[in-house]
């Protein structure tokens, strides 16, 4: 009798106060808004749960991803093959349709389809975009633009500069400003229509340099910034900066999608340190953001990755911090990957589902509802 009484007090409890969450490395529980204001979404590129594991198990201390309350998981796969890419993951997400490899924020049929990011803009929030590659790369580009092919990296950068995103933090200076298919300056057109733009060679990544009264983007490389283990070091300070930013930018909410990109080149070329270096920078980006949301109590993290790269395994043999990893493959797989959820509305990325439902759980806890439209829609 007593055993079926916890079990219902258990479930009073868990589902009767959605707006408490107990944070498992710590003892005071957070109590937040009932609704969210604002969603994070920090995304590792190619980060399955063997990556996680691997992170979990390689380092002393606990991982930030221990800190997350529910977890989910998520299918990957593309509308035209079994194994996706990023374009069609990250269009699936920001937008909710089921896609082609290499598509950036259109259909099977390459017409448009309006992202997330557009419809909180169309309701007056602020939307943000950090990456560790070039900002034009697949995952970033999918929740600004709209292009049949992700390797059109210029047309996309044309498309950032139409999209109005709030803040943009990342590398691929050059396809603005020293362009192949024509002789625009797309950092000057930034400037021209209000933003700070902030530059790797120049200027420090700081709140001095941020005013939340205009957009800001900042260029960390003029293509790709270096890998984490060749101490590049900003991702965490990106996403603590941005969420300020955002934060500031708009009394109605933001938007803000942080990715860990270059995990997914460590998986590519079956470099495991590389890798733990790699989610080892994440983990500090996944922190930053987690603390941003204990204080602020109205803010929504997801951490989950758009595909896993590489069949990572942890092989026999292997000790806690020094593991014997190995890969199946050099290229993605379609094994399902994992979503974290911490704040109000985490619970509803419990259980197993498509990738496309990130799009409409995200809608669905904001209080968008399928049949209210955005204004100007």
């Amino acid at each position: 009798m007593w055993k079926y009484l916890a079990i219902a007090l258990f479930s009073f409890i868990w589902w009767g106060c959605p707006t408490t969450t107990v944070n498992s490395l710590s003892v005071e529980p957070v109590v937040f808004a009932e609704k969210p204001k604002n969603i994070v979404l920090l995304i590792g590129d190619g980060m399955g749960l063997t990556q996680v594991s691997a992170l979990t198990y390689e380092q002393k201390n606990h991982s930030n991803f221990e800190r997350f309350p529910v977890i989910g998981f998520q299918k990957t796969h593309a509308a035209n093959n079994l194994i996706t890419d990023s374009a069609a993951s990250a269009t699936a997400m920001a937008t909710g349709v089921k896609t082609y490899r290499t598509a950036i924020g259109v259909g099977p049929d390459t017409l448009p389809r309006r992202s997330i990011f557009e419809e909180a803009k169309a309701r007056k929030m602020a939307t943000g975009l950090v990456a560790t590659v070039a900002i034009v790369h697949a995952t970033p580009a999918a929740f600004v633009a709209h292009q049949p092919y992700r390797n059109l990296y210029e047309q996309i950068a044309d498309d950032f500069l139409n999209s109005d995103v709030d803040l943009f933090i990342g590398g691929g200076k050059k396809y603005f400003d020293k362009r192949f298919s024509d002789d625009r300056n797309l950092v000057s057109e930034l400037k021209k229509k209000g933003y700070v733009v902030g530059d790797y060679s120049r200027d420090q990544l700081s709140a001095r340099l941020m005013n939340p009264d205009h957009p800001f983007a900042y260029f960390t490389a003029n293509n790709h910034p270096v890998s984490a283990i060749q101490e590049r070091v900003y991702l965490p300070r990106a996403a603590k900066l941005s969420a300020w930013f955002l934060e500031q930018r708009s009394d109605v909410g933001f938007l803000l999608m942080v990715e860990g990109s270059q995990i997914d080149w460590a998986g590519h070329s079956n470099d495991g340190r590389q890798l733990i270096e790699e989610l080892r920078d994440f983990d500090k980006a996944v922190g930053a953001i987690l603390e941003f949301a204990i204080e602020n109590k109205e803010t929504l993290v997801l951490v989950t990755g758009d595909h896993e790269t590489g069949g990572l395994a942890i092989n026999p043999g292997s000790k806690m911090n020094k593991l014997k990893l190995a890969f199946t493959d050099n290229d993605h797989t379609a094994t399902m990957v994992p979503v974290f959820a911490f704040g109000p509305g985490a619970e509803h990325f419990a259980g197993i589902y498509d990738n496309t439902d990130i799009y409409f759980k995200m809608r669905e806890v904001l209080g968008w509802t399928e049949t209210s439209e955005a204004p100007g829609q």
